[in-house]
């Protein structure tokens, strides 16, 4: 992407280069349009900027043999170097226009080799700013339409974002309830509540239109609200509302009829007359009530307006925006009450955890168009993220500074488009996590001091692995400090990042980690297990050809199972490996339950492996090492040897001690080499290695690689096979298919045992074929 300019910012922090200093420069080019930022009348100006940040990567590449006659039984299956990448950043800033000065003059010292003389600005702001940007940057403002700009980056964090939008539920704990993210996420009607209200059906990326409004919104809310009770900030009459009772202020249902009006089915505590007692009554009311009232009059209103229009329009998704909402339980509580009541339910009313963001996301896009960043998928960076806050009402306004959204947030582009797995069931009802930690308190409690527990760990082989690095020690340190923060933010807000889940908690480590310049610690334990199991290969394929054909599909199972103990993100696991060298494929058999399994399924396998054979299978790897060579792959030869065409998906890039797809392919290189069955099926495409497009220890089958999905549909897989605790039991455990799947794994935590019903190295195997 060759975007002109150049945007020099010094960021304190490890974040990006991996220097040892505080304070680290970063190059950020930005678009021709430099900067863009979307400037509201309301108190925040939102800055979006792009920028290439330098991460560290871990690289493997064979070693060159060439004309020469080595002994290599001993050395290492191939070499690690360490070498800097640049990946692409969106960032989204979010600050009071108080310090619109002072940013514009940061802006001004950070430009350089600027070519462009225009600024993007939308919002109100682009107007009542205007002069004083021209004025300070010597740069025209190009104002870009608000609305298309909201909808554009409403569709990019629907698309990139997997747990963005929520519906709110006023008695729940916590108040939030995530979305899963539709595959297909048009058309929806999108209510921006700024000064007036908006109301847009959004039919296709670049499709929409103009269908209703109201100019009773947020302006009406805060100009009636200064009027009534001489607070002239937004915030503080949000405030008051949180604590004032309406009831003393409006005439209720049972204040006219004396009880709920039964034949028009109408409760007695609905509002009949907002503001109505104030007629009447011979007292003055409280600040605090008059403006709890005007909140649920306009609050009403607009979701009234807003359900007629999506019925109109024969629409069930309304996602509400815009300054008005700014996270704030009792307005998100009333919209959602009022959309209910009037649609009986039919309707759905969502908000998003970025909505603050949603026009400078768009105006950026806007003007990027030319390098259509739509072509990318993004992933949030959990590690430069801000969370989304509680919006308990006991919070002030000062403690409510960032009102329920977020301050920061980080996009990074990924090296490749993610989509669905085409062999799901029902992708829109798809959740990859099998629990939601955000609602199983007694399990958020065990994992968050699990994770805790474990940092020391992942601190010391992060040390380890770069022996020759000055600043380890004090990166590491770095790491911990920031993981751990998020830790405790996550136990007061669970909901801080979405849905709280084990995938979540390991990917923000990795996050962590990669943003201290620790891209893969557990890279020369992978390599000397690789060269180990290298050398096993041969005895453990010798040992299955010379048993009977039923014999051989248990022990083939069993050396799976067996090769999925290897895990070194399991304390139970590394705390024997750390402590026995020695330990290898058969003393991890020896530690696999007895049949019956915890899950057994195996004997309707083995029913199934004496019909036809699969026509192909897309298997999900797990562990470098013993898993890979020798469970993985003696299971794939088989499969090969019956007539099946195999898909091994391997992870992009490395989490924990899993194989990559770099290392899968020097691996397969060199059992192709001991192996005629594997070698053929190489040359001959018979065997295909792929990445996911993953870089997390779990997997999410609806954001896999582009290609790997297209090859899937090209080779027509009917047998899904996924190994491993983070990829078969804390995620797609439920999974349905639309055709064969084997799901295994050895549960390696004795918590987690206990609560399936089982014991540590309980084993899962659990085979199941779609419905007819």
């Amino acid at each position: 992407m060759s975007w002109p300019g150049t945007f020099k910012m010094a960021e304190s922090g490890a974040s990006g280069s991996g220097s040892s200093g505080d304070s680290l420069d970063k190059s950020i080019t930005l678009p021709p349009d430099e900067i863009f930022r979307n400037l509201e009348n309301g108190s925040l100006t939102k800055l979006a900027y792009y920028s290439t940040v330098q991460h560290k990567v871990a690289k493997v590449r064979s070693f060159d043999h060439s004309g020469k006659d080595t002994e290599r039984d001993h050395e290492p299956p191939y070499e690690i170097s360490v070498q800097e990448e640049i990946t692409a950043r969106l960032h989204f800033i979010k600050f009071e226009n108080t310090y619109i000065e002072a940013c514009l003059d940061f802006i001004k010292d950070h430009l350089v080799n600027t070519e462009t003389k225009v600024i993007q600005a939308t919002g109100g702001g682009a107007y009542k700013f205007k002069d004083l940007i021209e004025e300070k940057l010597r740069l025209k403002v190009d104002k870009e339409d608000v609305m298309t700009c909201l909808i554009k980056g409403c569709n990019f964090v629907l698309k990139n974002i997997p747990h963005e939008a929520f519906v709110y539920q006023k008695d729940a704990d916590p108040e939030f309830r995530f979305q899963t993210n539709h595959p297909h996420i048009f058309p929806y009607l999108l209510v921006n509540i700024g000064s007036g209200v908006s109301i847009v059906k959004v039919e296709t990326e670049d499709r929409f239109e103009w269908v209703g409004g109201s100019s009773i919104g947020g302006g009406t809310f805060w100009g009636l609200g200064a009027l009534l009770t001489k607070t002239k900030k937004f915030d503080e009459l949000l405030h008051l509302a949180s604590r004032g009772q309406h009831s003393n202020v409006d005439m209720l249902v049972q204040d006219v009829y004396g009880g709920a009006h039964q034949t028009l089915g109408l409760s007695g505590n609905l509002i009949a007359s907002s503001f109505g007692k104030s007629a009447t009554a011979d007292r003055e009311f409280s600040k605090e009530d008059m403006a709890k009232s005007l909140l649920h009059m306009i609050s009403n209103d607009i979701g009234q307006l807003a359900c007629l229009h999506a019925r109109l329009h024969s629409l069930d998704r309304v996602y509400f925006g815009g300054f008005f909402i700014r996270g704030h339980p009792v307005t998100m509580r009333t919209i959602t009450y009022s959309i209910n009541f009037f649609s009986k339910g039919e309707v759905q009313a969502l908000f998003l955890r970025h909505e603050g963001y949603l026009g400078a996301i768009g105006a950026f896009l806007k003007g990027a168009e030319q390098d259509n960043p739509n072509q990318y998928s993004w992933g949030e960076n959990y590690a430069g993220s801000s969370g989304l806050m509680s919006t308990s009402p006991e919070l002030g306004p000062a403690q409510r500074a960032r009102s329920g959204t977020f301050d920061l947030l980080e996009m990074d582009r990924l090296e490749r488009p993610l989509v669905n797995l085409p062999l799901l069931l029902d992708p829109p009802s798809y959740v990859p996590d099998t629990v939601d930690l955000t609602d199983d308190a007694l399990a958020r409690k065990y994992w968050l001091t699990c994770f805790e527990e474990a940092l020391d760990g992942v601190v010391k082989r992060a040390v380890a692995s770069q022996p020759d690095s000055v600043d380890a020690a004090e990166r590491a340190e770095k790491f911990r400090q920031k993981y751990w923060n998020k830790l405790q933010t996550l136990r007061q807000q669970p909901f801080a990042y979405g849905t709280l889940t084990v995938r979540s908690l390991l990917d923000t480590r990795e996050h962590c980690l990669n943003e201290f310049s620790f891209p893969d610690p557990y890279s020369k334990v992978k390599q000397r297990e690789n060269g180990v199991a290298l050398r096993c290969f041969p005895g453990v394929v010798r040992s299955l050809d010379a048993l009977g054909w039923e014999e051989r599909q248990l022990a083939l199972v069993k050396g799976l199972l067996a090769g999925n103990v290897f895990d070194w993100g399991a304390k139970a696991v590394s705390d024997v490996l750390e402590s026995d060298p020695h330990f290898g494929f058969e003393e991890a058999k020896r530690k696999l339950q007895e049949r019956p399994w915890l899950v057994d399924s195996y004997s309707r396998w083995l029913q199934r492996l004496k019909g036809p054979p699969h026509k192909c299978a897309l298997i999900f790897a797990d562990n470098s090492g013993i898993d890979i060579i020798l469970g993985v792959f003696p299971f794939v030869r088989e499969l090969l040897l019956r007539g099946t065409e195999v898909i091994l998906a391997c992870n992009s890039g490395p989490a924990l001690n899993d194989v990559t797809h770099s290392e899968s392919l020097i691996v397969a290189e060199r059992i192709a080499g001991m192996d005629p069955v594997v070698h053929s099926a190489l040359q001959e495409e018979r065997l295909l290695l792929v990445q996911t497009g993953s870089s997390s220890p779990c997997l999410d089958l609806s954001r896999l690689d582009k290609g790997l999905a297209a090859l899937v549909r090209e080779r027509g897989a009917d047998l899904v096979v996924i190994e491993g605790m983070g990829r078969a039991v804390h995620t797609n455990y439920h999974a349905a298919l639309r055709c064969e799947s084997l799901k295994l794994a050895v549960v390696k935590n004795a918590w987690l045992a206990e609560r399936l019903g089982g014991q540590l190295f309980s084993v899962i195997f659990k085979y199941e074929v779609p419905a007819e």
